[in-house]
């Protein structure tokens, strides 16, 4: 499970990471480039004021207009208007292009003498009120203001003549609805009387009620004679003649075949029982006798003869019963079948009632609709005569016409269009930028543009005067960040998990000037000389080499003079105020060639320093300056390539590193430089700086007090 959280939550760092330095470079784009910013928004102010100052006036007239009260009659509510569509249908209305053209031909035909001229005309209601604010803008006041009061006048007479052409169009149609009714009203109370004098209604009722307990009486009855034919079919013969006298008493009549047949079965069941516990005594006689008489005493024959006969009997009796039971069945049987024929005889007679009744009840539903809808539409079209005489115009004038001023609101709103086109534009210019400069603001970008590991990352040093330079790290040196960051770039050097043995010989290099690679270098070796190592650092840039200047020495002679003439470079190599630390500036010649660089000599000399110091840290020309770099650096052990934030293209350091690998030049990896300790991923020393203050001094005799964290 924690292995499936960490992508996650390194992915969503990473975005993050992403985002925040791509709006610290959209801070620095604008910082740098706040011209822009501040150009565009000024050049479309200008622009409009100018159009608004030379262009033509447009002048104003408003009016007013409202919802007035009118009277309300109920009756006319079906016809009412939602207000909440009421007020966006009359606006739309009043600048409808009928009522625009007639009051153009109202103010040609009123006013002869005034030009036509465009009005633009804008209708607008008032927040929480009926009152519509009409405002006409054009290039002639007089005709602005006469045109604006022609089309409130002209949109209360469409008003008028919709409302007189909708009330007449609405009274014929209702009027030839009514006299559809009228006809179908007359034609349904005809089929109503021809029905009834036909039927009965009366008599329907009565025979639906009777038809219909005499037929729930026939199902009950239908089910009982089921039921009992339906039990003597599951029962024995022996069942069946026990329940017979309890039978008797239940059994449906209505018929006498059913009485007699009920007697006969009494009696026979009667005998048949009697035998039966005439039997049973006989046998409880002879079980005594037995006891002590033997078994052909004439006691005994005689019991035993007269139980055999009378068992006889008893089978007899059986066999009536048994012919009796079935005859039963029969009858029970012919029974059901009888009712049944009743039963869908009745419920055909049910059915033909229903739906005579069905059909009086559908006529006069029929008829009452009919007529309840024939006095609403005449009760309406009562309502639309009355309320067309005594309702007035839904809409007034409340306030005509005013006289047309100078639009002030229109050079405001240019100002401000011109300001957001401006600033607009400067954004646009400013994306722009941000797409042609490929150089590395943060330690993200650099991430993500470059393969090669970033060994440490310098923050950026002003000098503390102008036109002055920035100076080497010093033995009591306050500026704690910048001294912990060479720091940090020694240490990754001295504890690299790179394979291999680790570089004795160092140069360092970058892709174009002014990237800071020279300052780095010194820093760089008096770091390392500072742990202890001894250091050796020479100035390989023949050309516009500097660091001579830094320990304050000559520039010559140097390497060009040990090189090139075969001097001895150990009479040449000066010592600093640095402990362990050694300097062999360039040369003192005019001599600019470097050819020697991919000579035996170079080799040669690079392992004699390398035998007498811990460490060669070379400083050269920009790679893309000159060949000097990529002649050099094959014979060094290892490259170290500085790259300055907000300075350095990308495009060109990947051409620059591209020709070193070309070279098969080991290269350690990235120096990022002079990075703004602003910058949203730069998590370095900067933010504890006040952790290197020094400690308060105690005075004597007392403790000194310890800084917290």
């Amino acid at each position: 499970m924690n292995e499936e959280l960490q992508p996650r939550q390194h992915d969503r760092s990473t975005a993050k990471s992403h985002l925040l330095a791509q709006l610290q470079r959209y801070k620095n784009l604008v910082v740098s480039k706040w011209w822009i910013v501040l150009l565009g928004p000024l050049l479309g102010l200008l622009c409009m004021f100018i159009a608004s100052k030379f262009g033509t006036v447009s002048y104003v007239s408003s009016g007013r207009m409202m919802v007035s009260m009118k009277l309300n009659i109920s009756e006319a509510s079906v016809y009412a208007e939602e207000m909440s569509s009421f007020l966006g249908t009359q606006a739309a209305l009043m600048q409808s292009g009928p009522v625009l053209n007639r009051a153009h031909t109202r103010v040609q035909a009123q006013h002869p003498g005034l030009t036509p001229k465009p009005v633009a005309l804008k209708v607008s209601v008032q927040p929480k009120t009926s009152i519509f604010l009409l405002q006409g803008t054009g290039l002639d006041p007089q005709f602005t203001q006469h045109y604006l009061q022609a089309c409130m006048e002209e949109y209360i007479n469409l008003k008028k003549e919709m409302r007189s052409q909708t009330s007449d169009t609405t009274v014929a149609g209702l009027t030839e609805e009514v006299l559809r009714l009228e006809k179908e009203l007359r034609s349904g109370d005809q089929e109503l009387t021809d029905f009834q004098s036909s039927n009965s209604v009366v008599v329907l009722q009565e025979q639906g009620n009777s038809a219909g307990s005499y037929l729930a009486a026939l199902n009950q009855r239908l089910a009982t004679l089921k039921s009992e034919y339906n039990l003597l079919q599951s029962l024995t013969l022996d069942q069946n003649l026990e329940r017979q006298p309890q039978l008797s008493g239940s059994l449906p009549s209505g018929s006498d075949l059913n009485a007699n047949s009920g007697n006969a079965i009494q009696r026979t069941d009667a005998d048949y029982v009697k035998a039966k516990q005439d039997i049973l005594v006989l046998k409880s006689e002879l079980k005594e006798l037995s006891q002590y008489l033997k078994y052909k005493h004439p006691k005994i024959i005689a019991l035993n003869e007269d139980i055999a006969r009378r068992e006889r009997l008893l089978d007899i009796f059986r066999q009536q019963s048994a012919e009796e039971l079935e005859s039963r069945k029969q009858s029970l049987a012919l029974q059901i079948q009888n009712t049944e024929r009743d039963v869908r005889e009745s419920e055909v007679k049910n059915l033909e009632i229903s739906r005579k009744s069905a059909e009086y009840q559908r006529l006069k539903a029929g008829s009452q609709r009919i007529q309840a809808l024939y006095d609403r539409l005449l009760l309406t079209m009562q309502t639309l005569d009355v309320n067309k005489e005594i309702s007035p115009e839904s809409v007034t004038i409340m306030e005509k016409a005013s006289v047309a001023v100078p639009d002030k609101s229109k050079s405001s709103k240019g100002l401000l269009l011109g300001l957001l086109a401006g600033l607009g534009l400067s954004t646009l210019v400013l994306l722009i930028l941000n797409r042609l400069d490929d150089t590395m603001n943060s330690f993200t970008e650099l991430e993500v543009l470059f393969d090669e590991p970033v060994l440490g990352q310098i923050p950026r040093d002003r000098p503390t005067r102008k036109g002055q330079s920035i100076g080497l790290l010093q033995p009591d040196d306050e500026r704690h960040a910048f001294v912990e960051a060479y720091r940090n770039l020694r240490s990754s050097l001295l504890f690299m998990t790179e394979s291999g043995n680790r570089p004795k010989t160092l140069l360092l290099t970058s892709s174009i000037p002014d990237d800071g690679k020279s300052l780095t270098s010194a820093n760089f070796a008096i770091t390392l000389a500072s742990s202890g190592a001894r250091v050796l650092l020479i100035d390989a840039d023949l050309r516009k080499g500097a660091l001579h200047r830094h320990f304050g020495v000559e520039a010559g002679p140097g390497l060009t003079e040990a090189l090139a003439e075969g001097k001895p470079w150990e009479e040449m190599v000066h010592a600093t105020k640095y402990q362990n630390l050694f300097f062999l500036p360039r040369n003192a010649l005019t001599h600019k060639s470097s050819e020697f660089f991919i000579g035996e000599v170079t080799k040669t000399f690079l392992q004699k320093t390398a035998a007498q110091y811990d460490y060669v840290v070379v400083d050269t020309a920009p790679v893309m300056a000159a060949d000097d770099v990529t002649s050099l650096a094959p014979s060094i052990d290892a490259v170290l390539f500085v790259i300055r934030a907000e300075h350095t293209s990308a495009r060109i350091a990947r051409a620059a590193l591209d020709l070193l690998y070309r070279r098969n030049v080991r290269v350690l990896g990235l120096v990022f430089n002079a990075v703004s300790p602003s910058s949203t991923d730069y998590y370095y020393y900067h933010k504890y700086r006040d952790y290197y203050s020094s400690y308060p001094t105690a005075a004597p005799g007392q403790k000194s007090e310890s800084r917290k964290g």
